[in-house]
């Protein structure tokens, strides 16, 4: 019920302590290590309906027998809400069509520290060692960090879950126990049955009541055996049926009495000021409704200083009357441009604010006077374009605020809602639905904000749905970055030093700024415009043994707001990496997989990714018109290669195939990873055909998805996924098949065209 049980010293994961289940669940154990100091208690906030009984901060079972798990991380297509309950599931017992799922309150004991830490980490934090990651930990829990990205919620929750489950099941055959009289630990429980291991069976339902009153005792043994376990099972997704008859709650899909359609215009990009409104060919100082009323079902146009809704009483019409009535805003500063933007990534080359964040050996001995090769690399901006725009839906009332809306940080958001009204944070009421997509973009939350304002507005419930117009010039899209990359080959194609200098803004600086602290997007971008961040440039570390290594990041202002993207930097460091190990290969005149492996003596497992995709491909060795190209890359825990068959065809990129074999440890559902493998494939495509659009004055050049140039059916044959067998910690399968995607299609590229392709998109898209 809170962070995450210790195991006893020496016990390993055979026993749980009942003191820390009783104080853990999400929130780290470093928590307890300064208890007697800094004593904090967090209790679960659940609701219990007539017939439920709370058992911990992640389940709950009604006498029905229902198991209710609950789940604070948001589902965006990922599948969480099916691999959390399976863990605990697993642990309890249960029959796996008892299963419920329900979305977490807000609380310290759902804080995700893993994600903190890596998004909060400083240079004070590293030099703090355990100390540094305490603090985190602290931080992030007392502030109910909430939050769902990067891959974390598997290798966070998966020991609560699984000690929430334990600690059920004891409960469960404790009260059973008492029932015949016998020892509660000869008791057992399997597919929802709980037995003494002779003729005598009760279900849950039956002792639900008697078992959330006994006490836990003091170590708290997991199962052992496999027999019975779903762990390992590609059990069915529990969304998928609501999804398939369409009975399943987006944002879009809520339908509140009395309520209301919005559609809205923020302007430019950049600092825009909304000025007037024209009605016609008449400019007005003040806003004139006449040529919006012409519209059937327009009620009326609310107005912020950035921006301006219209309600209507479909969501057509707000948007056709928003069209008529034309609003124009004023732009300070600089308008983005794609000139202005690779013109600020160079300038940062020769600025001040460049930093060596990352050097192991000395690189001046083995650069000085040697034969080196350097190349440079380029890489647009990327979009999100999820299937579902941003959108929220919002009743404001004297009693307080309630929004509907799909957000990856819950808590941050209700802060933001309460502030924008000037109420208090405990008059918010956030309900949680699930995204149609997101790929990061629901990290921020501003529709969530604006229908909030147009609702205490309107004094009734309003729905606010972006335009794909508006989702696209108001994207918070992944940075665009250049790299300049240089290396020294030794004897028997040994690289002997590697130098990467990278100009990038930062976009996970540039959201925790607008969350967080409220800054604007424009002001988040400046902020971090002279700080050099690991966050930059992860992934740039490479995982090959080289003995002088650098890396040094520049950091820019490229004027154009930027957000969490699913990668985040891995997508272009992994291009700038392994783009630049081939050329490397080639240079050597080496077998590009071989000239890798001979590097990955260290790294064992990433070593087995390759030589397994090169395999299971069918690798020819990259030779001249093969098509054939490969990557590699580690995030984390997860390793990951992939194997691609390119070619250009009428001046368009075909991809006839790809293979990826995967090493994310010890998989809850193996179906769900390779699920989520196979879209990062598919993301990684798009991101290397298009998914990107040209900048001038200030607006996106393109904004129809059809014009994007993403990947159609058409475009994509065979795509095979390996899942290599592991006992190693699960890891977050989310993230590492789309940043190898684009070096591999590219090394592929070159091996039909004998040119290198060093820009993102590959192709011009014009």
């Amino acid at each position: 019920m809170g962070r995450a049980p210790l195991r006893q010293k020496g016990k390993g994961r055979q026993g749980i302590d009942r003191r820390a289940l009783l104080v853990g669940g999400g929130a780290g154990a470093g928590l307890l290590l300064a208890w007697a100091v800094w004593p904090r208690s967090y209790k679960p906030n659940l609701n219990a309906a007539p017939g439920e009984f709370v058992f911990n901060a992640f389940l709950k079972i009604d006498r029905a027998g229902q198991v209710i798990v609950i789940v604070p991380q948001l589902e965006m297509g990922q599948g969480i809400t099916t691999l959390l309950p399976q863990i605990l599931a697993d642990e309890l017992g249960a029959d796996w069509r008892t299963i419920a799922v329900q979305s977490a309150p807000e609380s310290p004991l759902y804080a995700n520290t893993l994600l903190a830490r890596e998004w909060l980490a400083s240079d004070w934090t590293r030099i703090g060692g355990e100390a540094g990651d305490w603090a985190l930990d602290q931080y992030a829990t007392r502030k109910a960090l909430m939050l769902t990205g990067g891959g974390t919620s598997v290798p966070m929750f998966h020991d609560a879950y699984r000690d929430a489950g334990a600690a059920a099941r004891i409960l469960l055959c404790k009260a059973a126990a008492k029932r015949w009289n016998v020892p509660w630990e000869s008791c057992d429980i399997q597919e929802g049955l709980i037995s003494d291991g002779g003729q005598r069976t009760l279900r849950f339902g039956d002792v639900v009541e008697e078992a959330a009153a006994f006490d836990l005792p003091e170590i708290l043994p997991l199962r052992q055996g496999m027999e019975g376990r779903l762990a390992g099972q590609d059990l069915p997704r529990l969304d998928t049926p609501s999804k398939l008859d369409g009975s399943h709650n987006f944002a879009a899909d809520i339908r509140l009495p009395d309520m209301v359609f919005a559609s809205i215009r923020q302007g430019p990009i950049g600092d825009a000021r909304l000025e007037s409104v024209n009605e016609g060919a008449a400019r007005l100082e003040s806003v004139n409704e006449g040529a919006a009323r012409s519209v059937t079902g327009f009620l009326k146009l609310v107005r912020s200083e950035r921006w301006v809704a219209a309600v209507g009483t479909n969501w057509w019409a707000a948007n056709k009357a928003l069209d008529l009535a034309d609003p124009i805003f004023m732009l300070d500063g600089p308008p983005v441009s794609d000139e202005r933007i690779d013109a600020a990534l160079e300038d940062a080359f020769s600025g001040s604010h460049g930093r060596r964040l990352y050097t192991q050996g000395d690189l001046l001995p083995v650069f000085e006077g040697a034969t080196i090769l350097a190349s440079e690399y380029r890489v647009d901006a990327g979009l999100h374009l999820a299937l579902e725009p941003m959108c929220a839906t919002a009743r404001v009332t004297d009693a307080g605020a309630e929004v509907w809306t799909a957000t990856q940080a819950p808590g941050l958001a209700r802060t933001a809602i309460a502030d924008a009204l000037g109420i208090d944070r405990a008059s918010v009421t956030l309900y949680p639905v699930h995204a149609g997509g997101s790929f990061g973009r629901k990290m921020d939350f501003e529709a969530a904000v604006q229908a909030a304002l147009i609702a205490r507005d309107m004094g009734r419930p309003v729905q606010l749905l972006w335009s794909r117009l508006e989702d696209v010039i108001h994207d918070r899209p992944s940075p665009p970055a250049h790299a300049r990359m240089a290396a020294k080959l030794g004897r028997s194609g040994v690289i002997e030093g590697w130098l990467a200098k990278v100009a990038a803004p930062c976009a996970m600086s540039q959201t925790w700024a607008r969350i967080a602290n409220g800054a604007l997007p424009h002001e988040a971008a400046a902020q971090s415009a002279d700080k050099a961040t690991r966050l930059a440039i992860a992934g740039m570390e490479i995982p090959y043994a080289v003995s002088n290594w650098a890396i040094d990041h520049y950091p820019s202002d490229v004027y154009l707001p930027l957000g969490f993207v699913r990668g985040n930097a891995h997508l272009h460091s992994t291009f700038f990496t392994e783009s630049f190990m081939d050329e490397l290969a080639h240079l050597a005149q080496m077998e590009a997989m071989s000239f890798r492996i001979q590097m990955l003596g260290g790294n064992p497992r990433l070593a087995h990714c390759l030589s397994t995709a090169a395999a299971m491909g069918g690798w020819q060795g990259g030779i001249a018109g093969s098509g054939q190209g490969i990557a590699a890359h580690r995030i984390g825990d997860a390793f990951g290669a992939v194997l691609v068959e390119a070619a250009i065809t009428g001046g368009k990129l075909m991809v006839g195939r790809m293979v990826a074999a995967v090493d994310c440890g010890d998989q809850v559902n193996p179906d769900i990873a390779r699920q989520q493998v196979e879209s990062g494939l598919i993301y990684g495509l798009a991101c290397a055909m298009g998914a990107s659009v040209p900048y001038d004055k200030a607006m996106p050049g393109r904004a129809i998805l059809g014009r994007m140039n993403l990947p159609r059916l058409s475009d994509i044959g065979e795509i095979t996924v390996e899942l290599i067998r592991s006992t190693a910690k699960p890891a977050g399968a989310t993230e590492i098949a789309a940043p190898m995607v684009a070096p591999a299609v590219a090394n592929a590229l070159f091996t039909v065209t004998g040119q290198r392709f060093r820009s993102l998109p590959l192709l011009s898209q014009d």
